[in-house]
């Protein structure tokens, strides 16, 4: 379900458990979920500082950061932008990740961060996800646990600027909205899942 949208779950339905599946019916499954919730750190490396009009990008091959574009439109970006180190999306990129600041970072730069929530959208290539995070050192965001927590306005602008960001460039983008923290959380170790296999079938090294 995404952000803000109303649940069209029936009053009337019943629910059926089976075994211990609900937190609200198993103390131990809500401990160890929300543990997990607690405990995930992500490693990201920044490719994009905030505020920026440079679209910047890793080179896998060299291994190094290189410039790709400047954005067609007048816009910038509203975080650092980056990806989640051992991770692939579906797009066979690393999972993106937008990371809220109070100063921008620089490309290259590594930060450890936790998620709260998932952004959707799409792009010429497909299903383009990403992960909503807060840095662990930044006092002024590291409070935060939930979406919900996060200025509504604030998501506003992100979705936005994404809408917009390649209109110039004749290329067409698509916004799906906004999902918790768990779905994140569900998201991070797919794409986890998905490195790893990788990494069987190609013998690839890390990133």
């Amino acid at each position: 379900m995404s952000f803000n949208e109303p649940s069209d779950r029936n009053a009337n339905e019943i629910r059926i458990f089976t075994g211990c599946n609900e937190e609200e019916t198993c103390p131990k499954a809500k401990r160890e979920r929300q543990q997990e919730l607690e405990e995930m750190i992500l490693t990201i490396l920044i490719e994009i500082p905030k505020g920026s009009r440079n679209k910047y990008e890793y080179d896998k091959e060299r291994k190094i950061i290189k410039f790709d574009r400047m954005l067609f439109s007048a816009v910038h970006y509203p975080s650092d932008y980056g990806f989640i180190i051992d991770t692939l999306a579906e797009d066979t990129d690393p999972l993106d990740a937008l990371v809220l600041v109070s100063e921008p970072t620089f490309p290259g730069c590594l930060i450890e961060a936790k998620p709260v929530g998932l952004f959707r959208m799409r792009d010429e290539k497909g299903p383009d996800e990403k992960i909503l995070c807060v840095p662990m050192g930044d006092p002024h965001w590291n409070f935060i646990q939930e979406l919900s927590d996060v200025p509504p306005h604030l998501l506003k602008e992100i979705e936005h600027f994404f809408i917009i960001y390649k209109e110039l460039e004749k290329k067409k983008t698509g916004v799906e909205g906004w999902e918790d923290r768990e779905s994140a959380i569900k998201a991070v170790h797919a794409s986890r899942k998905r490195y790893q296999d990788n990494l069987k079938q190609l013998g690839a090294s890390r990133i």
